[in-house]
């Protein structure tokens, strides 16, 4: 009997028993895409204190960046774990531990606070978790402590304050300045920044007032700066703080003598209420209000539709963020442990942001155009382009040894 005739019964079974079972493999894969984990982001920012409002801007630009990716990355939905970080740099280590370890997060999110950063960084570079800075401008993430899973999407504190510098320097009538400044790291950072340019450039610092984080009590050091009698007067505060600092700045009477400058953190998202009080003061900043192109013109009307509150540079980050993260995760395929590719695509992307495109540093710092603004009623008017295409301190780039 031919053999052939004995091996075509088992043969047919055999094929249709393999079609049968890549027939059930297809149906089964289906329920198996369909169901895919949702990408886990931890928020870590202040809710409550000084810094509430920026934290509260930052998530609000960053969903409406999701909004507009049709609420998923790279094809996953996503599921946002918040944590109240208090800008307290004595519970950070323990709020970031739960993100990461309890929570399992896949991507952290945060912070303002430049202390509260450096102690999210340590953790974040030991676990290899994604991390996205949408505010905090500590100038070692992007210098010693760079690391291929951490990002920035803000600036850096030096970056507005040399801008300002810069700016200052041009002006041959200043000469002298006076800084003051809470004296933490994003403090020391922002007047260093600022003393940089201005140096450079010929100008004398001729005081350096502090204050310990988070105090409001002003009225001795203004004293000084009213007998110092410099030229103008350099200020870091922000949030609530900003505010208070603003307004006794010009009941001491110094607005109308003492030009008050500063970087944009000193006015942005707190002017009404400021009652009046910020009126002329200048700053710089990556973003302002009236740059008038289609993608902030679009964005400022999303914002406003979607939270009935006006955008400022705290809601930009956070919708950077979103869309920084949404080009990375379509690189990877949806796939958060794709991480050649994803931090590739997010490394060489390039923003179209409303602030004006922007590119990653290789310290993963942004390079971008800081603006000089004017505070005119309850804007930051943008007046010029005080530095275009502004890198990071020297110094720090020199420091980051990723990549070399």
């Amino acid at each position: 009997m031919s053999p052939i005739t004995h091996d075509r019964p088992p043969v047919r079974r055999a094929l249709a028993a393999a079609a049968a079972l890549s027939l059930l493999g297809f149906i089964n894969a289906a329920p198996v895409l369909a169901q895919q984990p949702k990408l886990k982001i931890g928020m870590m920012l202040p809710y409550t204190g000084t810094f509430a409002p920026l934290g509260v801007a930052i998530e609000n630009g960053f969903r409406l960046g999701l909004q507009e990716q049709g609420g998923k990355l790279g094809g996953r939905e996503v599921e946002i774990v918040k944590v109240d970080d208090e800008s307290d740099p004595a519970k950070a280590t323990e709020n970031i531990n739960r993100l990461v370890s309890r929570d399992k997060v896949d991507v952290v999110l945060g912070t303002v606070h430049s202390g509260v950063a450096a102690a999210m960084v340590r953790v974040t570079r030991e676990s290899g978790t994604l991390q996205i800075i949408p505010n905090a401008g500590f100038a070692p993430v992007a210098g010693p402590l760079c690391s291929p899973n951490i990002f920035r999407t803000s600036f850096s504190n030096w970056q507005s304050g040399y801008a300002m510098g810069v700016e200052m320097a041009r002006r041959g009538k200043v000469k002298s300045v006076a800084t003051i400044a809470w004296r933490y790291a994003a403090g020391e950072e922002a007047v260093k920044g600022f003393k940089d340019g201005f140096t450079r450039g010929g100008g004398q610092i001729t005081r350096e007032l502090w204050l310990p984080f988070p105090t409001v009590e002003f009225q001795a050091l203004l004293t000084e700066i009213g007998a110092a009698r410099p030229d103008a007067t350099y200020a870091f505060f922000a949030g609530a703080g900003a505010a208070k600092f603003l307004k006794d700045y010009d009941q001491a009477g110094l607005r109308r003598t003492i030009p008050l400058v500063g970087p944009g953190f000193l006015t942005d998202g707190i002017l009404e209420a400021t009652s009046g009080a910020a009126e002329g003061v200048e700053t710089t900043l990556h973003y302002g209000d009236g740059i008038d192109t289609p993608r902030n013109n679009a964005f400022r009307l999303a914002y406003a539709k979607t939270f009935k509150l006006q955008p400022d540079g705290y809601a930009v980050a956070g919708y950077d963020s979103a869309s920084l993260l949404a080009i990375g995760m379509k690189a990877a395929g949806g796939d958060i442990n794709r991480r050649k590719e994803l931090y590739a695509a997010m490394e060489g992307a390039t923003i179209d942001s409303p602030r004006g495109q922007w590119k990653m540093s290789p310290a993963h710092n942004p390079i971008q155009d800081h603006y000089l603004r004017k505070v005119i009623g309850n804007e930051n008017r943008v007046v010029s382009v005080a530095v275009k295409a502004l890198d990071d301190d020297p110094t720090m780039i020199a420091a980051c040894r990723m990549g070399k």
